[in-house]
């Protein structure tokens, strides 16, 4: 990730590239956190719905595409652990998010990088369309 961006890009494409990279894998960071979020909160719904059922009663849990027989004992702890460690790493993933945000903002701030959004495309051309020269037009009654 940081060696590509510490050796010099040679030319605009090169520049545009690396940029283009560093920006899929900001987008490949935040899917991945937005997939675990929505695990932690069926985790979570899970939870809430085992937790106040008596502890001896069966419980199906799905291990590795399995479904296995359990009591409401032994998999409200598995739950509770795998859904605390999905959240350790979610919280690793926003701080390599951060380090990549950072990452970004200083290639834009070294090589003069602007985002132009759509607005600002069809404002330009408009302005290219609006100040072309030299079109000539026939007369309005034209020789047929």
């Amino acid at each position: 990730m940081a060696g590509r961006a510490e050796a010099e890009p040679v030319n605009e494409q090169a520049v545009a590239n690396v940029y283009g990279s560093m920006r899929a894998e900001m987008n490949q960071i935040y899917s991945k956190i937005t997939e675990l979020e929505m695990e932690v909160s069926e985790h979570s719904l899970v939870i809430n719905a085992i937790q106040p059922l008596d502890p001896s009663r069966r419980c199906y849990r799905m291990i590795g595409g399995v479904l296995v027989d359990r009591t409401v004992k032994e998999v409200l702890p598995a739950v509770q652990r795998n859904k605390e460690g999905l959240q350790e790493v979610i919280a690793r993933l926003n701080e390599a998010l951060e380090k990549k945000k950072k990452e970004i903002a200083d290639f834009e701030a070294k090589y003069k990088i602007r985002i132009r959004k759509a607005d600002e495309m069809k404002d330009e051309g408009g302005k290219k369309e609006g100040s072309a020269q030299g079109v000539l037009v026939g007369p309005a009654g034209g020789d047929e």
